[in-house]
């Protein structure tokens, strides 16, 4: 008496279909649990009047050169050295402006350390350039 059935001689055929229906679950699966927007982006507030909203205090204008140095007061710094001369001039908000060709990689590098260092830092934007008739 046989408890199993013997193996047929042929090959048993794949089927498809399920398959095809586990690979479309998983990718419905996989879009409404990812995230739409970037994970890592950088906020940036657009509050750029040229005083403050809080004190009525003009905010001083620092500048992204296209080298990557800061001005500030025409005069030229590295990061580490303005940041030491905005603290010590008392200076806890600023506007930061771009020259024309400055790199997308100073401008982070600069907004971030100045932010980080407890500087209220808000990005302003130059206007688009005029249309040329």
């Amino acid at each position: 008496m046989q408890l199993v059935e013997p193996r047929p001689s042929r090959p048993i055929p794949i089927r498809i279909t399920p398959l095809i229906d586990v690979v479309f679950i998983l990718l419905v699966f996989f879009m409404l649990t990812t995230r739409l927007l970037p994970v890592s982006f950088m906020e940036l507030s657009n509050s750029t009047g040229d005083t403050s909203p809080v004190t009525g205090k003009p905010i001083p204008e620092v500048t992204v050169e296209q080298d990557g140095k800061l001005s500030w007061q025409n005069e030229t710094y590295d990061i580490q050295t303005l940041m030491g001369e905005l603290t010590a001039s008392g200076v806890d908000e600023i506007n930061l402006a771009t020259a024309s060709a400055t790199r997308l990689t100073d401008f982070t590098n600069a907004y971030s350390r100045l932010s980080d260092s407890g500087i209220t830092t808000h990005w302003k934007r130059s206007p688009p350039p005029a249309e040329q008739p």
